[in-house]
């Protein structure tokens, strides 16, 4: 059964983790308490011959070999080949995990697009997700221990429910000498393809919907099937566990307590047994049986994954999902908050505090600033509204050259883009003059013109040549008028930029 305490840790608080240290079932004492024991009588045994059985030749040799194993045993890179060994289980630990065949999707697609109250259509339902549990259980029984034990045989899987005689007939007379779990998610599909030939999936987007999820269930059995086949290579385990073990063998003898009157460095106390020592045994051989542990989560162990428990609740609800809860729909009625304008569940008087903290709305929201930090900057060497300086700052970006000379064409688009950019259109502008009906000929006096046109840096027009006449409705004493239309012009310069607008034909 797997060990959760999820729910002693739920709150960071003072020893919280501390309570863990106690727990034994799925701990690491349970896993290294035989070898700890075995380490600490041999280093105990070899001390008790340096000092009571060797003779005195005999022992300053064991002390020279004592400080030789110290002084090499550093040379095995224990942590680094150990990490990532560790890593890499733990890694693939997971991701078993996450191949376990789950029916949740599956079922709910079955019982919403395979139709019909009557008998058949509920022999349809539970039939298809029988077949997909009956794949999970011949999967799980390949690769699970537990699963095996509880389905031995075919003849088990028969007799508990997931396979009929008659299935099992034809799944015998299947000719392969592999695996054949896949078997039930084919009688899937064809059992699926007749349903949507006599209409029970009523179109053929029901249909790949269906056989999409199957096709994912079915790649989660693979998956299990090739991590069981396919394990973490095989020297990989061998180095980790040789550098584990060899790293405490020369410990054994690198870490005895030496006579301190002989004076060798660093063995200036004798303590008999080593703490620190036995700690890093500690760290590193447990190390070592977690990954042991968790290279195949699929047996029996404390942490493994409870494949039966799965098999069981999977089955079960997967056949309520298809078969009771078919079309089972509660009456539809108002929500309590159908009239309310802030829907807003309540809170118990355990909880009412969290009502009183604000909404999050985004980290830049608690920044402050001056208020004259928060003043829009005009650009350099500019006067008047934010709005006149566009023209200048074009002018600034555009290079010098004999094209914007004042009669220059680039500079007749800029002052194209200057009267395309401005705020008021001309229309607008003479609409609301009051010196509208000036009489002709006469200039304005109320300064309604264009202000960048008007001044004494305005460029004059280029008269356009004659060209084609196109007739125009006029008034009612004069129906048609003529309008001068403009000649073709020549292809542009490939140095100028493109064009702006209709008004820049006059420039042609």
């Amino acid at each position: 059964m797997t060990v959760t305490y999820t729910a002693r840790v739920a709150n960071a608080r003072f020893g919280g983790f501390s309570q863990l240290l106690l727990l034994w079932r799925g701990s690491i004492y349970k896993l290294l308490w035989r070898e700890l024991v075995c380490f600490l009588g041999l280093y105990m045994a070899l001390s008790a011959a340096y000092r009571f059985v060797l003779t005195e030749g005999q022992k300053r040799y064991f002390e020279k070999l004592v400080i030789y194993c110290d002084q090499y045993a550093s040379l095995i890179p224990v942590s680094f080949v150990l990490g990532f060994y560790v890593t890499l289980v733990v890694h693939r630990w997971w991701n078993q995990y996450l191949c376990m065949p789950l029916p949740d999707a599956l079922m709910c697609v079955v019982a919403g697009t395979v139709h019909g109250r009557d008998e058949r259509g509920r022999l349809y339902r539970r039939t298809l997700m029988r077949y997909a549990g009956l794949s999970a259980v011949l999967i799980l029984r390949s690769v699970s221990t537990a699963v095996f034990k509880r389905f031995p045989t075919i003849d088990h899987v028969v007799e508990a429910g997931f396979m009929t005689r008659e299935e099992r007939k034809k799944f015998e007379n299947l000719n392969s000498s592999y695996n054949k779990y896949w078997v039930p998610c084919v009688w899937f599909s064809n059992l699926a393809a007749q349903a949507r030939r006599e209409g029970r999936i009523r179109d053929n987007s029901a249909l790949k919907l269906l056989l999409e999820e199957l096709t994912v269930f079915r790649g989660k059995c693979g998956m299990l099937f090739h991590y069981d086949w396919i394990s973490v290579p095989l020297v990989y385990t061998q180095v980790v566990t040789i550098a584990v073990y060899s790293y405490f063998l020369a410990c054994l003898i690198g870490r005895q307590f030496l006579d301190p009157a002989q004076g060798y460095e660093g063995h200036n106390l004798d303590l008999c047994v080593p703490i620190f020592t036995l700690l890093q045994f500690f760290f590193y051989a447990g190390w070592l049986k977690v990954a042991e542990q968790l290279i195949n989560p699929f047996g029996e162990d404390d942490d493994d994954f409870e494949t039966n428990f799965l098999i069981d609740r999977n089955f079960q609800v997967s056949m309520l999902a298809v078969d009771e809860m078919y079309d089972d729909l509660a009456m539809l009625e108002k929500d309590l908050y159908w009239d309310a304008t802030e829907a807003r569940a309540p809170y118990t008087a355990a909880t009412a505090f969290l009502r009183q903290q604000p909404s999050f709305q985004g980290s830049t929201f608690d920044i402050t600033l001056a208020k004259e930090d928060m003043q829009f900057q005009r650009l350099d060497g500019v006067d008047g509204p934010l709005g006149e300086a566009h023209g200048d700052f074009l002018q600034r970006l555009l290079p010098v050259g004999a094209g914007m000379g004042a009669g220059g064409l680039l500079g007749r688009r800029l002052s194209l883009m200057r009267r395309k950019n401005s705020c008021v259109s001309e229309t607008s502008t003479a609409a609301s003059c009051t010196c509208a009906g000036a009489p002709d000929g006469a200039a304005p006096e109320c300064g309604c013109g264009d202000p960048l046109l008007d001044s004494g840096l305005r460029e004059p027009e280029p008269e356009l040549p004659a060209g084609p006449e196109l007739p125009v409705p006029g008034p009612a004493a004069e129906p048609f008028t003529t309008v001068p239309m403009p000649a073709p012009r020549g292809p542009a310069p490939p140095w100028l930029p493109s064009p702006i607008g209709e008004e820049e034909e006059s420039l042609a």
